[in-house]
């Protein structure tokens, strides 16, 4: 037997395989270790909102205290190494706790879910009304306001009246919360814009309205009829009014031009004696401006009025009682009516 036999395997040797051992228990826990971290981190569902000169650092570490990853380097390492990194984009991204590391990196490098905000501007509201509206939305009241006075956002205001009242289409909208209030606006007097056609214009033409004169019209339907089915009623009165040369004699308008709302008119006060250039009590014709801003129901009434009454004669005169709407050819008819059913 050898020197080397009876002495056995050197220790030296044995220090060795040991820390052989060792390092290959290490660098299996670390791999195992380094795997886990990619795994889901078992937080609950997060919506995470990127908002501009947001780094990807810092919103892996949001996404770290949330439970969304179990290490922000991690997801930084991974979102590097899939070349993602600088694709982050404004937005919302959905994300939870169930996802691993990469499918998280590739939500994040996907397209952002833009957030929005619906502004509902209900049919026959004033222009001074809408501001709290757009305020209550989260938009500035004084931002909008200033909008909503800025004239050059449509031609048939420009230079014609004080603001944009009558232009602006009542819908609900959607906006971006950090939009631009004179985007804002502008996209609702481009929707009203879309109810000017060729062929709608052309009706008007033919009733001798210009565009300006219809949505004053209609914006006059609009605060004098109880339900849509009305309105072309009420526009053909007021249409052969005009043509005959009748006072209009419309209580909303007398409101608006003493800067009211209609159920405050005083007529023991004289409110409808008093003049403005919005009584049609007081002056012939249109009154100066819109008063209110009409819908579509309204807008088309103008257009396609029901001029006459089932005997065939033009209706001129119209009251409201009980619920129903009353249509005479006479004043005298009208008198009558408002003496049975008032």
């Amino acid at each position: 037997m050898s020197r080397l036999g009876r002495r056995g395997t050197p220790a030296w040797v044995k220090v060795l395989i040991v820390l052989f051992a060792l390092l290959v228990v290490a660098a299996a826990a670390a791999f195992f270790y380094a795997r886990s971290l990619l795994g889901p981190a078992g937080g609950a569902a997060y919506t995470l909102e990127v908002k501009p000169g947001d780094t990807v650092g810092a919103i892996a570490r949001q996404l770290e205290k949330r439970g969304i990853v179990k290490n922000a380097r991690v997801l930084r390492l991974v979102m590097d190494r899939n070349g993602t990194a600088g694709s982050l984009k404004e937005g919302l991204y959905d994300l939870n706790g169930q996802m691993s590391a990469q499918q998280v990196a590739e939500t994040l490098a996907g397209p952002a879910r833009i957030p929005t905000v619906n502004v509902t501007i209900p049919e026959g509201r004033r222009i001074k009304d809408l501001p709290a509206i757009f305020e209550k939305a989260g938009f500035s009241a004084q931002g909008i306001r200033a909008a909503l006075n800025d004239t050059a956002l449509s031609p048939y205001a420009s230079g014609k009246q004080k603001n944009l009242e009558g232009f602006v289409f009542p819908a609900t909208y959607e906006f971006r919360p950090a939009e631009a209030p004179e985007d804002v606006v502008k996209e609702m007097v481009g929707r009203m814009s879309t109810e000017f056609t060729p062929a709608n214009v052309a009706k008007a033409k033919a009733l001798n309205l210009s565009v300006r004169d219809w949505v004053i019209l209609a914006s006059m339907v609009q605060a004098e009829a109880a339900n849509d089915g009305e309105m072309p009623v009420i526009a053909g009165v007021f249409v052969n009014r005009l043509r005959d040369g009748i006072a209009l004699g419309s209580d909303p308008t007398v409101a608006y031009g003493l800067g009211k709302d209609l159920p405050d008119l005083d007529r023991s006060a004289g409110d409808f004696t008093k003049d403005t250039p919005y009584s049609t009590y007081t002056r012939m014709g249109l009154p100066a401006g819109p008063i209110n801003n009409p819908g579509q129901a309204a807008l088309l009434s103008v257009i396609n009025p029901k001029r006459t009454m089932q005997d065939g004669r033009d209706a001129l005169y119209f009251l409201h009682a009980g619920g129903k709407i009353y249509v005479n050819h006479t004043y005298a008819e009208h008198l009558s009516d408002n003496a049975r059913y008032r």
